[in-house]
């Protein structure tokens, strides 16, 4: 039997790039391609379910993931997209696999072959099984899309100098400025390089590339080549495992 699938993804191109190499696959069953949150919605409420969706995140009226808290699903994801900020989110979804545009022929292979190794003879899927397995996966972030106004802006992870909260706000802070963001501390230390980023205090993550000094007396306190207009201290409880991440343990 043959698996169903469906694209969710507004632009024309990448849906007659994705269609054309789903193609080269013969035990997938292409049932439909839609191209927007309100589209989807329409179509899961009208139709069965597939079994696999491959979807782009950012659409034209909003995220992918609205919906899903629109409708329920059993299906699983391979998120198709050019930003790779939602990496964390997308796993807390029915996702096994995320893939950055431009799509290649091989990664794409290895994602289906991946959700096809979860599916027993009869053809169901193991939903329990997979996010195990898929919450053990750490992608870490290499860009940032954040707002401008009524502007979108890649930001790359190699430019900022710290992540910050402020008013419950979180914001990154490169040499130009700084810039609010859609996660929270707790979301970021689980999506950033670890060798390069380090957690001081409650309220700040701060990068390896930017740090300018360190002081050790009375406490220890970090400058940045780039950072908003508040001291950076290392929380006590936090002391031992700082030195050890300068080292490289």
């Amino acid at each position: 039997m043959k698996i169903r699938t469906i694209i969710i993804e507004d632009e024309k191109p990448a849906v007659r790039r994705l269609e054309k190499l789903l193609g080269l696959f013969s035990d997938l069953e292409l049932v439909a391609s839609v191209n927007s949150v309100e589209e989807a919605v329409d179509w899961f409420q009208e139709n069965e379910h597939p079994q696999l969706i491959f979807s782009d995140i950012v659409l034209g009226d909003g995220l992918s993931f609205d919906i899903f808290d629109k409708v329920s699903t059993k299906a699983f994801i391979i998120y198709t997209t050019a930003f790779d900020q939602y990496t964390l989110k997308a796993f807390k979804l029915n996702s096994i696999d995320y893939l950055l545009k431009p799509i290649e022929e091989e990664d794409l292979a290895k994602a289906i072959e991946k959700f096809k190794s979860f599916l027993p003879e009869e053809g169901t899927v193991n939903s329990q099984e997979i996010k195990q397995i898929v919450r053990k996966e750490k992608s870490t972030l290499s860009r940032i899309l954040v707002k401008i106004g009524y502007n979108l802006k890649v930001v790359s992870i190699n430019e900022v100098s710290c992540f910050y909260s402020e008013n419950k706000i979180v914001y990154l802070q490169t040499k130009e400025r700084n810039f609010p963001t859609d996660f929270t501390l707790d979301e970021l230390e689980n999506v950033l390089d670890e060798t390069k980023f380090f957690r001081v205090n409650r309220q700040f993550i701060i990068s390896s590339d930017y740090i300018k000094n360190i002081h050790t007396s009375p406490n220890y306190k970090v400058d940045l080549d780039f950072q908003p207009n508040e001291e950076i201290t290392v929380s006590r409880e936090r002391v031992k495992d700082f030195k050890d991440w300068l080292a490289g343990n």
